[in-house]
């Protein structure tokens, strides 16, 4: 135990180095607030095995778990200092840093093929040109949302040309399934349960266009905890090694957690998950460079917005060196 103790104190210290401008809190921390999301394995592994409650019992710190039903809520939830460290898709954290949430990411959680556009299995719909003048669901301020604006530029057209309707991710499963809305901009799991149990159909995909998984800390909370914040992303490794060697159990507890079957865990966890890469780096610095424009031709960030240097403030690539695993 005391070795392992110095390897924790080790590693932080070699973290708070990286960052030399943060303060080293000098009180236990009360209470972590953090979010758990089914769109993020790692935070339901986390929750269900207690090992951020066994990592700061010690120290009396009660750790509080918030459900983020999409990146707007996540997102919502930090810039409302609601919780300390959030889930969101990557290119959703750059457009809420673009208006004010005092966020970064240190911690890519998965790079997943989260999002994609979907019909009703008898809809006539079959490519996006046929979504012109129809109603088509998607969660403002998530990735699905943002990848249906980049969807509909690749086919020449606009957020105009269709009539968009704002419903969270499961009321826009329920809405595509009732006929309700004529497509949906999906998220798994929700997108994977009604493709297998709706037969509803995929009409675009495209992985270039989903996204990382950011998991992102208030600027506060990071600049004045970064240990806590370093135990945390320890956490995330642990289990993201975990959803590696274990990946059908870890399908059963999101089958669980997200009450879908487990094939739709297993098409989320097995064949739309990547977890090889947590470190932050120019790879994703440059994913969201190639989306940025978006923001800008849809008006969703004020005009004259410095989207490459909101970009290289949102994403740091130091904070996590020493923290991630090397195989």
């Amino acid at each position: 135990m005391k070795r392992r103790h110095f390897l924790e104190l080790a590693s932080a210290s070699a973290t708070a180095a990286l960052l030399p401008t943060f303060a080293h809190a000098a009180t236990p921390l009360k209470e972590l607030r953090l979010d758990y999301a089914y769109y993020s394995p790692s935070s339901l592994v986390l929750r269900r095995f207690g090992w951020l409650e066994d990592e700061f019992k010690a120290d009396g710190t009660n750790i509080k778990w918030v459900l983020s039903a999409g990146s707007n809520r996540a997102l919502e939830y930090l810039n409302a200092n609601s919780i300390d460290i959030g889930s969101s898709a990557g290119l959703a954290a750059l457009l809420a840093k673009a208006n004010g949430n005092p966020i970064r990411t240190p911690y890519i959680f998965s790079r997943p093929e989260w999002t994609a556009l979907l019909v009703r299995k008898d809809s006539p719909i079959r490519n996006l040109a046929d979504l012109k003048g129809k109603k088509v669901a998607a969660t403002k301020g998530t990735d699905p949302y943002l990848f249906l604006l980049r969807a509909l530029k690749t086919a020449g057209l606009k957020r105009s040309d269709i009539e968009h309707v704002s419903l969270q991710h499961a009321d826009g499963r329920a809405a595509l399934e009732q006929g309700k809305v004529d497509a949906w901009a999906g998220l798994d799991p929700h997108m994977a349960a009604s493709e297998l149990e709706s037969n509803s159909r995929l009409i675009y995909r495209n992985v270039a266009f989903n996204t990382y998984g950011f998991l992102n800390v208030r600027e506060e909370f990071l600049s004045s905890r970064p240990t806590e914040v370093a135990r945390v992303i320890r956490a995330y490794e642990k289990a993201r090694l975990w959803i590696i060697s274990n990946p059908s159990e870890a399908a059963k507890i999101l089958s669980e957690e997200a009450k879908v079957t487990l094939p739709v865990a297993l098409l989320q966890i097995k064949l739309r998950s990547d977890f090889s890469q947590p470190l932050p780096t120019n790879e994703h610095i440059q994913a969201l460079q190639t989306a940025a424009p978006i923001l800008k031709e849809e008006g969703l960030v004020k005009p004259g917005t410095d989207l490459k240097a909101v970009i290289h403030a949102l994403i740091d690539t130091r904070f996590s060196q020493p923290l991630i695993s090397r195989g």
